[in-house]
């Protein structure tokens, strides 16, 4: 199962903007530098919907996009005009795909009105694990022996989905624990973290070689919102994700730890 894109994006710069032509393909050198800048609004990228909105800190003339797709095929190549947009204007990009293929990577290139251009590229590629939640008892983080075949499973589909996506690039395993809302946030929060630890050590320490993180969310991104103190089976959970970025994390003083 796929998980949505609008959480998993991160960027990583392609190029600094260099002279070119308006009709020039991109060339990167990092000996011709200059100072345009683009970004990309994270929560404004829509896999499904095939759109993205791209910000200028100067005039933009246009914005070009290439969408790469697991296989490594071309899924999309769009051009759009916007005819010297002030700086700082969310540019809206939309492009139709050749395939229902999933995207492993979208190129950005941002023109502005003086034959500048720079470069952003996101990974939007993840997949996550469908899995059997471990048991574990009440204030405890210890995984119990009757609870190691539900691991052992997971950890077979794992494998499975890193052997499939081996050419893909580097892939980090991603473990989020979650709880209900009964008991005080600040102690769901801690009791999350050493859950989602456990259970990262536990992959680490059985065979998973590539690198493992992990965070506890506690009770702020439940799957079902219910008030406080609501016994919410579903909401106590542990997800595992496989992503060439990390996952985005909600505001605050979370952030993902290695072992």
């Amino acid at each position: 199962m796929r998980h949505p894109i609008a959480v998993l994006l991160l960027l990583a710069p392609l190029a600094l903007a260099v002279d070119a032509r308006a009709d020039d393909p991109p060339a990167p050198d990092a000996a011709k530098t200059g100072k345009l800048e683009v970004s990309i609004d994270r929560s404004k990228v829509d896999l499904a919907g095939h759109r993205l909105e791209v910000k200028l800190n100067r005039p933009a003339e246009k914005v070009r996009l290439k969408v790469i797709g697991e296989s490594g095929a071309v899924l999309a190549e769009k051009e759009e005009s916007f005819k010297g947009a002030a700086a700082g204007t969310a540019l809206l990009v939309s492009w139709e795909s050749s395939s229902p293929e999933e995207v492993a990577r979208i190129e950005v290139w941002g023109h502005d009105t003086g034959g500048f251009y720079a470069g952003v590229a996101i990974l939007p590629w993840n997949v996550k694990i469908p899995h059997e939640e471990v048991n574990f008892q009440t204030d405890s983080d210890v995984i119990r022996p009757a609870e190691a075949p539900k691991l052992e499973a997971s950890l077979k589909k794992i494998t499975e989905a890193l052997g499939k996506h081996k050419d893909i690039g580097a892939i980090t395993l991603f473990i989020v624990g979650h709880t209900d809302t009964v008991g005080s946030a600040e102690y769901n929060l801690g009791l999350s973290r050493k859950r989602a630890r456990s259970i990262a050590a536990w992959f680490k320490g059985h065979g998973v070689k590539i690198p493992v993180a992990f965070e506890g969310l506690g009770e702020s991104a439940p799957l079902v919102k219910t008030a406080d103190e609501v016994d919410e089976p579903r909401n106590r959970r542990v997800d595992y994700i496989l992503a060439l970025e990390p996952p985005k994390l909600p505001a605050g003083s979370f952030s993902w730890k290695s072992l």
